[in-house]
């Protein structure tokens, strides 16, 4: 092939796995901020603000790993028993967050329980995600190309800290988004909690960024030895100035603003983590190429992705489309 096969497919899992962080990230966001809007009113116009995207976001997540499975199968079968029991529970989560959005609309008297359940559900899988990058971070024990590390691998003080930080940073997102497609009262809430998350997220940012050169003396190589050492400093600096695009947008009322700024935060995250991991795929253990399936493989998987992306992107964009603008408090999804 004219072109290298299994570094194209890493950037379409890492694209696949970048879309879902961005588009679900808020709204499971919007789950993790119930507990302060009490008032079910509220609560419905937060939800209809994500019924017609909710769904469809999640799609990127099954592009993510069922490319991931069939792509680089290695990967999936070492990473996978490293972090059964994050994934597990995330899954889970999602599962009952799902399931809670739509009852909470079929009963009154007993809504306030699936709201529970739709915050507890949005709040495990944001925080077992971030749990499950930081493993990822840190590094996983592997020899003979399968996973040899205990069952309780996962579980640092590091990892907790990426799991804070990912939830801190999707409560964010819900907060900006709600900023964005609200208004009254609630957008005064939802802009006020923008504010406190941005500077958690910032905070967080700057703490994993701190440690994570230290985890591990590849890192540190990457990222302070030249040329590598030319986006080490050009990242942090973007992500500055996407923190200052932040907090201008949400001091001068420039909501989309404030909502495309706080997305370019997880997006410069994410080009951090490339620096870091290429040309591995599991750091420290697995490149692109060993982990890669056949050549034949990803030919003619490549194929249906050259289809299916395509759909997906203009059914995204189309959908965002359509339901642009403010949500109106008395209609909605019922």
């Amino acid at each position: 092939m004219p072109f290298d096969l299994p570094t194209v497919w890493a950037a379409i899992i890492a694209f696949a796995v970048l879309a879902y962080v961005i588009l679900d990230g808020f709204d499971l966001g919007v789950g993790i901020l119930f507990p302060f809007f009490p008032d079910r009113h509220d609560r419905d116009v937060m939800t209809n603000s994500i019924a017609p995207v909710w769904d469809g976001n999640e799609t990127w997540l099954v592009l993510g790993g069922g490319g991931l499975m069939a792509v680089f199968p290695v990967v999936y079968a070492t990473v996978l028993p490293a972090l059964y029991m994050p994934i597990i529970i995330m899954l889970l989560g999602l599962v009952f967050r799902g399931v809670a959005f739509e009852f909470r609309w079929r009963t009154q008297r007993g809504s306030v329980w699936w709201d529970v359940g739709f915050c507890l559900g949005s709040g495990a899988a944001a925080f077992m995600q971030g749990i499950a990058l930081g493993a990822l971070v840190q590094g996983i024990e592997i020899a003979d190309r399968a996973y040899v590390g205990g069952w309780w691998d996962w579980l640092t003080p590091f990892t907790l800290t990426t799991g804070l930080a990912v939830t801190v940073g999707y409560a964010l997102l819900g907060a900006t988004w709600l900023n964005l497609k609200t208004t009254g009262p609630l957008q005064d809430r939802a802009k006020a909690l923008s504010k406190a998350t941005a500077a958690g997220t910032i905070v967080l940012i700057g703490v994993v960024s701190l440690w994570t050169p230290f985890i591990d003396a590849e890192y540190f190589g990457r990222w302070f030895a030249f040329p590598t050492a030319i986006f080490s400093v050009l990242v942090p600096f973007l992500i500055v100035l996407c923190a200052v695009a932040l907090w201008q947008g949400l001091l001068s009322d420039r909501e989309l603003q404030a909502f495309l700024a706080s997305l370019a935060l997880f997006v410069l995250c994410f080009v951090g983590l490339g620096i870091s991991f290429y040309p591995y795929i599991v750091p420290g253990a697995l490149t692109i190429q060993e982990a890669a399936a056949p050549e034949s493989s990803l030919v003619f998987l490549l194929v249906g992705a050259a289809v299916l992306i395509p759909l997906i992107l203009a059914y995204t964009g189309y959908a965002y489309w359509v339901f642009r603008g403010k949500i109106d408090p008395e209609e909605g999804y019922h």
